[in-house]
């Protein structure tokens, strides 16, 4: 459980130095991505995004349990 933890800590630093660089990715605009703009109201379902997260974060773990 302490390597499990101290490793998504890793990861989580890592993120948040890199974020200036993620941001510049365009995941969350992507095709299939549902924007609904109403006047006082806007809803956002990231469909596609979701997915590909889904997928890359299935072969990670995938890529750990081997």
């Amino acid at each position: 459980m302490q390597k499990t933890i101290i490793v998504l800590g890793i990861i989580l630093i890592v993120i948040g130095l890199a974020w200036p660089w993620f941001s510049k990715i365009p995941i969350g605009r992507l095709p299939g991505d549902i924007i609904i703009n109403k006047p006082q109201m806007k809803i956002y379902f990231p469909v596609t995004t979701m997915i590909i997260l889904s997928i890359l974060i299935s072969i990670i773990l995938w890529l750990f349990k081997k």
